[in-house]
């Protein structure tokens, strides 16, 4: 059995090769998130050719996200959005854009996302080069909370981005925002993705701790349609054994509260 709920991986040198990859998709990876915060197309174009392929021959149908990584920068904590920027489309993202239409990309996830106008642009960018994807909103920001149910309407999808939030809001604000995102997301019947750190011990370790079972098994409790991994599948050393977890408590989770439920699909 398989949860109606999806896993999202993020490839990455961990799991480029492409016997990596079948492994994950048969341990139910559902779809790929390629980050363009980091690496070369040319390193892309590997990625992309390789999570085709190997869905191809086990007869899967493997969605590929390209999350933009709009006006970003480095600090000592982690990363942000830079300081006093007014228009996040930024010039990379529009040449990453360019390459993700020639490469047929499934859906594009927009960074740092403020309002509704956000989303509203990126797609105008994308009918100038010929082809709109599908647009999953990031919420990161502060001021996107504000204007959460306009960016929920504008988009096709939202990802809760708890990590850039986590630096905008309380942390301790972070589980209750969460499932204000999903609830409102349900409302208007588009499909929500949680992510950032939710088994980021096994990007060391073979096993997750108690607390990041806990952390999936809330989002999927609390209605989220999809739950993602980043670096425990991009650069960890176990990205086989993370999906398989993963897989595990979304199965569990789901026997529990939500086997009459529908979750919307990527």
């Amino acid at each position: 059995m398989n949860s109606k709920a999806q896993i999202v991986a993020t490839i990455g040198p961990a799991s480029k090769d492409k016997k990596i990859l079948r492994k994950m998709m048969e341990h139910q990876m559902d779809v790929a998130r390629l980050n363009f915060s980091w690496g070369t197309h040319d390193e892309h174009i590997i990625f992309i050719k390789n999570i085709r392929e190997v869905a191809k021959k086990l007869g899967r149908r493997i969605p590929i996200i390209q999350d933009l990584s709009g006006p970003r920068v480095q600090r000592k904590v982690g990363h942000g959005i830079k300081k006093g920027v007014q228009e996040i489309i930024t010039k990379k993202d529009l040449s990453d854009l360019r390459f993700g239409i020639e490469q047929k990309i499934d859906y594009v996830a927009m960074s740092f996302v403020g309002d509704a106008n956000d989303v509203l642009k990126l797609r105008k960018e994308m009918k100038k080069l010929g082809r709109i994807i599908p647009i999953i909103a990031k919420i990161e920001r502060k001021i996107a909370l504000n204007n959460i149910n306009k960016i929920i309407k504008a988009a096709d999808a939202v990802m809760v981005a708890r990590g850039d939030l986590g630096n905008e809001i309380p942390l301790e604000e972070i589980p209750f925002t969460e499932v204000q995102i999903i609830n409102e997301c349900k409302k208007l019947n588009k499909p929500v993705i949680v992510a950032t750190e939710m088994m980021l011990s096994m990007k060391e370790n073979k096993r997750p701790t108690r607390a990041e079972v806990t952390d999936v098994a809330f989002a999927i409790i609390a209605g989220a349609d999809a739950v993602m991994l980043s670096e425990e599948t991009a650069i960890g050393k176990h990205p086989i054994d993370t999906i398989e977890m993963m897989e595990k408590i979304l199965i569990a989770s789901e026997k529990r509260r939500f086997h009459n439920l529908k979750y919307n699909s990527l």
